[in-house]
């Protein structure tokens, strides 16, 4: 079978990050009837618990100073309260269908590993995880202490909160991780998810540092839901939770294996590089699991794959925009003249230029229907206002209406502010970004590659990114040309038969077979 390089890596690994239930006629009729009754049975009971659970949590600390509350619960309030809450717990998910849940292996004491790293993440189910090891402490979301209940049960579990907002947040969590780690036993065990977002389970996506930060050694715990249907997923897309919710608690029973692997113990190299540490966690889970261990991750709910520095869209945003834009009616020839429109007002040089509402993106693809163009912002932005530099270029890359080596000449004037001649190490941060179609947050090494004496210039900037085996592989794999045979290539040549050029215009797509 052939396969092209030409598309997405995405094609190397499953994709983790995507997860629908499927389900058969009979299935869907069981599910309802069965769903019908024990779904609002059992969401009841299970709110049920939780309000019993409610002021308990809030009674463990209660009364306590900032001081008391800074270090590890003792006396009656562990002894009386902590037994309690963990049979609350428990009851909360054995109402919501989990009656039986198998472990394997041992879960080592506190001072063998003072913390358990666990995978795959596959949604807010995983908690029952919590039981079996003793309501662990957690890492949460310091917003989550607002929600009823569950700001309630973290204070229970003294967590350790982080705003991903707020940096000064991420190194105060970072410095409570570190010293609780590494308390000899002060502190209890802690557990946290590396994948630090939930996936379908067909890969382990890249572990973050945070629990191999201190160095301390970690005990590796498997999570299987060995089930004929796959339900409890909640991902990026597709099932949402209460549909999960749903579907869970539609079955008899769901099944949970957790399993506790051998205590891993750091070499020296690996607690003096924590990210060496975390992959090679993480290739042992994977194999383990019987997965492949990619790098893939999510950065800013965008799902990625890291390769030298750059952050790869799994889902390219120029790809989406120009099947929309074929739905939408537009041929190459109409896509042509919209690109062409847009890179005139970028170089106009007027205030605001590079920068485009909704109403202004239909005006400028001719679309006929608003919505269209709030899906294509909503590809590139937060909101309804979009850099029209990251449409002209990421699209253009993937239309092939003109070479790269003239494409990157374009973007390259367009992030050359001050007319220096050469960029500054944010200036290729959004150059890269605009290129690819999501931001671009650690292009260190790819300026470091491409600068001369301080200087970064075209010529070297294409030299690196058309040479080097790193980013000749990025522009490959995400910056090839649409196929000939696609519907936006239809009736129109599409770059010299759809290959890339490099600086002597003889970048080729690269064909591998299977």
């Amino acid at each position: 079978m052939e396969r092209h390089d030409c598309h997405s890596a995405t094609h190397e690994y499953p994709h983790p990050f995507i997860h629908d239930v499927k389900l058969t006629r009979a299935q869907r009729i069981r599910g309802i009837i069965l769903g019908s009754i024990l779904f609002p049975l059992r969401v009841t009971l299970a709110a049920l618990f939780f309000l019993i659970m409610w002021p308990l949590a809030r009674l463990r600390l209660a009364g306590l100073s900032e001081e008391e509350r800074s270090r590890p619960v003792e006396g009656w309030r562990r002894w009386l309260l902590h037994p309690m809450l963990l049979w609350l717990s428990r009851a909360v998910f054995f109402s919501l269908g989990f009656l039986w849940v198998k472990v394997k292996g041992r879960r080592a004491d506190l001072k063998e590993a003072p913390v358990l790293v666990v995978a795959p993440h596959s949604g807010f189910l995983d908690m029952l995880v919590l039981c079996p090891t003793q309501l662990a402490t957690v890492v949460s979301r310091s917003e989550n202490t607002s929600l009823p209940v569950i700001g309630a049960l973290l204070e229970f579990n003294q967590s350790v909160l982080v705003s991903r907002k707020d940096p000064e947040s991420r190194k105060k969590a970072v410095a409570q991780l570190n010293e609780r780690l590494t308390s000899n036993g002060y502190w209890p065990q802690m557990l946290m998810f590396p994948e630090g977002t939930t996936t379908n389970g067909s890969a382990l996506i890249k572990f973050k540092p945070g629990a191999f930060l201190a160095g301390v050694p970690v005990q590796p715990v498997l999570l299987r839901y060995p089930n004929k249907l796959d339900t409890v997923r909640w991902t990026y897309k597709g099932t949402t939770w209460i549909e999960a919710l749903w579907h869970t608690t539609s079955q008899f029973y769901t099944n949970m294996t957790v399993e506790f692997l051998p205590v891993y113990n750091p070499s020296q190299e690996e607690k003096n590089d924590p990210s060496l540490y975390a992959d090679n966690v993480q290739k042992l889970m994977a194999k383990a699991l019987g997965v492949p261990a990619t790098d893939y991750v999510m950065e800013g709910r965008v799902p990625v794959s890291k390769l030298g520095g750059l952050s790869l869209p799994l889902e390219s945003p120029a790809r989406e925009t120009l099947a929309l834009l074929n739905r939408n009616g537009l041929g190459a020839h109409e896509v042509e003249a919209a690109l062409d429109r847009m890179i005139d007002r970028c170089q106009s040089g007027a205030q605001g230029s590079v920068q485009a509402s909704v109403d202004e993106l239909t005006s400028i693809f001719g679309l006929m229907d608003r919505q269209a163009a709030i899906t294509i912002c909503g590809l590139y932005s937060k909101d309804e206002i979009v850099d029209l530099r990251q449409i002209y270029l990421s699209i253009s890359a993937l239309s092939g209406f003109v070479s790269f080596k003239s494409l990157l000449h374009t973007a390259f004037t367009l992030f050359d502010r001050e007319g220096r001649g050469s960029l500054r190490a944010e200036e290729l941060s959004d150059l890269m970004g605009a290129l690819l179609g999501v931001p671009q947050h650690n292009t260190a090494e790819l300026y470091t590659q491409a600068s001369s004496q301080g200087q970064l210039t075209e010529e070297y900037l294409l030299r690196v990114l058309t040479t080097h085996p790193t980013y000749q592989r990025a522009l490959n794999e995400y910056l090839q040309p649409e196929e000939a045979g696609s519907p936006l290539a239809k009736g129109k040549a599409v770059n010299n038969n759809g290959n890339m050029h490099n600086s002597n215009g003889s970048l080729h797509c690269k064909k591998k077979f299977e």
